[in-house]
């Protein structure tokens, strides 16, 4: 059997701007620091943050400098997809 992770579930106030503050417990727990890119998927059950990178992380591995924004969206997106599973 695989061990139980700890769920940490608070809740949190939209504020008028859209804005959320992430606890700091979860925020150590994930390791998330000032400056991280978050992801926010959304699915059938609700919203999914996730730690995530931006086109600047990509910047230097992208293989083609001619690319689409479409296409350095859908490669960075992979590349994050390949990481998270």
């Amino acid at each position: 059997m695989v061990g139980k992770q700890e769920v940490i579930m608070q809740s949190v106030k939209v504020l008028p701007k859209g804005q959320i503050t992430l606890p700091r417990k979860i925020r150590e727990k994930l390791g998330i620091k000032v400056g991280d890119a978050l992801v926010l998927e959304e699915g059938k059950e609700g919203i999914v943050l996730k730690k995530g990178k931006t086109l600047f992380d990509y910047a230097g591995s992208l293989p083609n400098l001619g690319m689409s924004v479409r296409e350095m969206i859908d490669t960075a997106t992979e590349e994050v997809a390949k990481e998270s599973a």
